[in-house]
Order: structure tokens, then C-alpha cells, then sequence
């Protein structure tokens, strides 16, 4: 909740920028618990100072909320055993029957929220260069001046951020070619056809599996292929999904809760990632679509 009084100009002003404050705090650190916490220290920080000896209210808050949002990736940076489950819970999971142009608004928050996931694997200073620049119109001079740094090397970790997230700046969709790999995928999971699954498995594909007891990773199209006929189930009862803009699958129990989301990444035609939430705490903090 806020402090801030209806009638005092500064709060009112502060209230206007609320909503894009809280954008920029979500976009950096991808919890929209976080950046509330950020926006109300923002909040904070600007009722102890001297707005007299600030020009540029909307200027000095996406600084302060910048400065924040840093501290706070690099807390986590520095604490990699915390906890930080939230982000699962704000997956977009929509029924994927080729989205009609209707459907795009939808598709783009999809591919936004896809994006999220992305950065969380950029170092804190270049993830606040490229949020901060690329999405917020931000000059760099002034995002240099939160990092410490000059404008020319703000400029290139904001270019060496731009070149990891490029693969999903443009929301186009899942196109045929991905639903059919992943379609092919699940076919032959179906029919325990090793041979296929090696053929539309990356060598290096990484399956990520969230389960009650905690998270396992396999590594490696062999692996992953002898152990993919555990989602036979899943393959024959599912409906197509998209997950953050990713092509996945859907599966409910017989009582219509929900028992499995997968999300595959394709690249050249072969799957290089597959995500699998069976644990029904984190399904049940997902807005899913409910079975035909």
C-alpha cells in the first residue's frame, strides 16, 4: 500500500509515474512482488529529499528505481542459494489454436513476459543497460551515471545485452515449422521411437523438470530421449499451448486438475530446451486454461 496523500502535488506527481516506475522495476528483476517493493522504496527515498534540488522528477525516480533494482539482482547474484520461485508463477499458459490476429495482443504479452527469461541470464549491469535503454528510452549517460561507468561502455554492455535477447525481440509467433517439431517430438514419445527423438533432439538439449521434491536437469539428446517415454501420458492426453511464446503442451488429470506444462525451445528445426512443471503447488499458481 501506499503512504502517499492524494492531495500533497509530489505524491500526485509520484502517482503518475507509478505504473511506468513499477514497469521498469518488473522488467529488471522479473517479480512483480520485487518491484513493488521497489517502487514504495522509490516512494521512500523521495519523501526524505529535497525536491527543491530536483529538475527532472520522472528523470531522478527511473534513477532511484534503477539504483534499486541493481542492488537488488546483485544481492542475488551474491546470495544464489535464496529462494526465488516467483517468476513461475507469472507464466502465461494460453490455448494454442494458431492465434488469430484478434489474439495478438495476447501472443505479444506472451512473447514479453518470454523475454523475462532471457534476461535472467544477463549479469546485472547489462541487464539494467538494455531494460533501461532498449525499453525505456533511458540515454545512456544517464544509465552510465547508476552503473558507474562511462556512456561508451554503458553503450556496450547495453549491445552485448541486445545480442543475447535477440532471438525473441520480434513477436512473431510460433510458426508451423516449431509446432511440428514438437509435435514429431511427442509422436515419438508416444511410440517410444528412440531413433525419431534423437532426430528432432538437439545433441545438447537441456530438460528441465520441476517436481515437488525440487528440480532435475538432464543433459544430452540420449539421455533425454530414454527417459522421454515418462511423458507418453502427457503426450496423448494434451492440448497445445503456449508457454511465454513457447510451443508446449497441456495435460489434466481425469478430475481436471492440471497434471503436467510442457514448453519446448526450437532452433533449426531441432528442440534445444524442454521445460516440464509437474509439481502441483507451482501448477496451481499458474492461470491455466481449463480442459475441453
Amino acid at each position: 500500500m501506499s503512504d502517499t496523500s492524494p492531495t500533497d502535488p509530489i505524491a500526485q506527481t509520484f502517482e503518475a509515474q507509478r505504473d511506468r516506475l513499477r514497469a521498469v522495476a518488473h522488467r529488471m528483476l522479473g517479480s512483480h512482488a520485487d518491484a513493488e517493493d521497489v517502487v514504495q522504496e522509490a516512494w521512500l527515498r523521495l519523501s526524505r529529499q529535497d525536491t527543491a534540488t530536483i529538475h527532472n522528477l520522472a528523470g531522478w525516480l527511473t534513477t532511484v528505481v534503477g539504483r534499486i533494482s541493481l542492488d537488488v539482482l546483485r544481492s542475488r547474484r551474491a546470495r544464489p542459494e535464496a529462494p526465488y520461485d516467483d517468476g513461475l508463477s507469472e507464466l502465461v499458459v494460453t490455448l494454442d489454436d494458431n492465434p488469430a490476429p484478434e489474439d495478438e495482443a495476447v501472443l505479444a504479452d506472451s512473447v514479453g513476459l518470454a523475454l523475462l527469461v532471457v534476461l535472467e541470464s544477463l549479469g546485472p549491469s547489462e541487464r539494467l543497460a538494455f531494460v533501461l535503454h532498449d525499453l525505456f528510452a533511458v540515454p545512456f549517460d544517464e544509465i552510465g551515471q547508476i552503473l558507474g561507468k562511462s556512456t561508451a561502455a554503458t553503450k556496450m554492455l547495453a549491445s552485448r545485452a541486445r545480442r543475447k535477447v535477440q532471438t525473441i525481440e520480434q513477436p512473431t509467433g510460433v510458426g508451423r515449422d516449431q509446432r511440428q517439431v514438437v509435435q514429431a517430438f511427442l509422436t515419438a514419445a508416444r511410440r517410444g521411437d528412440f531413433e525419431e527423438l534423437l532426430r528432432v533432439l538437439d545433441p545438447e538439449v537441456k530438460l528441465t523438470v520441476d517436481t515437488p521434491s525440487g528440480v532435475v536437469v538432464t543433459l544430452g539428446a540420449t539421455k533425454v530421449a530414454a527417459g522421454a517415454q515418462l511423458s507418453a501420458s502427457a503426450a496423448t492426453q494434451g492440448r497445445a499451448v503456449l508457454v511465454n511464446g513457447l510451443p508446449g503442451t497441456i495435460s489434466w488429470r481425469e478430475n481436471g486438475t492440471p497434471l503436467s506444462v510442457l514448453a519446448f525451445t526450437v532452433v533449426d528445426g531441432r528442440i534445444t530446451d524442454i521445460t516440464v512443471v509437474i509439481d502441483p503447488a507451482k501448477l496451481a499458481l499458474m492461470n491455466l486454461p481449463k480442459p475441453a
